[in-house]
């Protein structure tokens, strides 16, 4: 595949985030943005949202239930 150079302005601070990702991930940057584009642009970034949102709906009641338990028992061991 073909590459072209571009120069666009971001934040420094974004720019180290960048880089020390890229590098964490054991790649330069430009194949760390290009990697973030493909997710943007396929869609993975937005399905894993909507399957959080899924599991949330049908599951917060139990992490409200734990949640509940959990201040009741701390108050009970309150001075």
């Amino acid at each position: 595949m073909a590459k072209s150079q571009k120069g666009w302005r971001v934040d420094d601070e974004i720019a180290e985030l960048a880089t020390a990702r890229a590098k964490d991930r054991g790649m330069s940057v430009g194949d760390y943005i290009a990697a973030l584009v493909r997710e943007d642009v396929g869609g993975l970034r937005q399905r894993g949202v909507d399957a959080a949102r899924r599991f949330l709906d049908e599951h917060q009641a139990v992490f409200d239930d734990v949640e509940d338990a959990d201040r009741r028992s701390s108050g009970a061991h309150a001075a």
